[in-house]
C-alpha cells in the first residue's frame, strides 16, 4: 500500500506529464510539495485525503477538472490494462440508459428530454436517434441539462449536429497536449432520426451542470440555436484522463482544452452563464412559458 508521500508524488508526475497548461504544473507541484513537507496531510485518508489535496490544487490552479479522486471499487493498477477510464464510463453510461433519464411530452406540443449524461457519439447514437424520434413532432423542445454530469465531446457533438441543416457547422475544436494536435468538431452529415430544425430550443442548466452538458449548452447558445434557461454552470471545459495513483484513488488529469469557433474560447472557470437567468427550480417552468409565448399558445 503506498505511502501518502508516494500517491502525491505519483499524481504530481501525471500532472507534470500531461496537464493541458504545462507552465503551470512548477507551482503545482511546488504547493502541494511545500503541503506535504509541512505534516498537511499527515494522518489523512481515503476520501478526506483526495478532499483536501483536490482542493489545493484547485486553490493554486482553479481547474474544476483536475481532482484526486476516492473510488470504492478497487482499481487495475497493471499499466498493460489502463484504458483512461473508458471502460467504466462506457459502463456507467449502459447502466443509465446513455444518459438519457426521461422524455415528456408538455402542453402545447412541447417535447421535454431530461440528460444525465452525455454519451460517447458510437455506442450512444442509437439510443440519441431514438431520443430525437420522441421530440421530432414537437413544436419546440426544452433540454434539461440541470442534472447532467458530463459526458464525452463527440456525443455533445452528436447531440449538437440535431440541431443544424448540415455536416457544414464547425462547431468547436479541441487542442491536445499530448500530440500537440487540434482536433475538429463539426456537425455530423448522418444521423439516425431527423434532424430538429426551425423550432426554438431552450437548454436548461444549474449549477450542478458540468463539463459535456456545459459543451451541449455553451455550443448551441455560442451558435445561436438555443436560448439558455436557469444557472451558471460548474465551468469544466477540459477534456480529462483518469490514471490510479493506489487501488482506490485516481487523479484526473485535464490534458486538452476546447475552444469555441464562435467565441474563441470555453467556459472554464466562468461556466455556462444564461440568456434567462433564473434558479434551477424555476427552469422549465420559465422556458415552457418561453415555448408557448414564442409559439402564441
Amino acid at each position: 500500500m503506498p505511502t501518502i508521500t508516494e500517491i502525491i508524488h505519483h499524481a504530481l508526475d501525471r500532472i507534470t506529464a500531461e496537464y493541458v497548461f504545462p507552465e503551470r504544473t512548477a507551482d503545482i507541484g511546488a504547493a502541494l510539495r511545500r503541503r506535504l513537507e509541512a505534516g498537511e496531510y499527515d494522518g489523512l485518508e481515503g476520501p478526506a485525503l483526495c478532499e483536501t489535496v483536490t482542493a489545493h490544487l484547485q486553490q493554486v490552479c482553479p481547474d474544476k477538472h483536475l481532482r484526486l479522486l476516492w473510488t470504492d471499487e478497487p482499481q487495475d493498477l497493471d499499466p498493460a490494462a489502463e484504458d483512461e477510464g473508458r471502460s467504466a464510463f462506457l459502463a456507467t453510461l449502459r447502466a443509465e440508459n446513455q444518459g438519457i433519464r426521461r422524455f415528456e411530452h408538455l402542453d402545447g406540443n412541447i417535447g421535454l428530454l431530461d440528460l444525465g449524461r452525455i454519451a460517447c457519439a458510437d455506442e450512444g447514437a442509437r439510443a440519441i436517434g431514438a431520443a430525437m424520434e420522441l421530440v421530432a413532432s414537437s413544436s419546440a423542445l426544452v433540454l434539461d441539462l440541470r442534472g447532467c454530469k458530463g459526458g464525452a465531446p463527440e456525443g455533445a457533438a452528436m447531440w449538437c449536429s440535431y440541431f443544424f441543416p448540415d455536416d457544414q457547422v464547425h462547431l468547436n475544436d479541441i487542442y491536445e497536449r499530448r500530440t500537440d494536435s487540434t482536433r475538429q468538431f463539426w456537425t455530423t452529415a448522418h444521423l439516425p432520426a431527423p434532424r430538429y430544425l426551425d423550432r426554438p430550443v431552450y437548454v436548461l442548466t444549474s449549477a450542478l451542470t458540468f463539463s459535456g452538458g456545459e459543451d451541449v449548452a455553451y455550443t448551441l447558445q455560442a451558435h445561436g440555436r438555443a436560448t439558455v434557461v436557469g444557472e451558471t454552470t460548474r465551468g469544466g471545459a477540459h477534456p480529462t484522463i483518469r490514471y490510479p495513483v493506489d487501488r482506490h484513488i485516481v487523479v484526473t488529469v485535464p490534458a486538452a482544452r476546447t475552444i469555441n469557433t464562435v467565441t474563441g474560447t470555453n467556459w472554464e472557470g466562468v461556466g455556462v452563464v444564461p440568456d434567462v437567468p433564473v434558479p434551477a427550480e424555476q427552469a422549465l417552468d420559465t422556458a415552457h412559458k418561453a415555448a408557448l409565448r414564442h409559439l402564441g399558445a
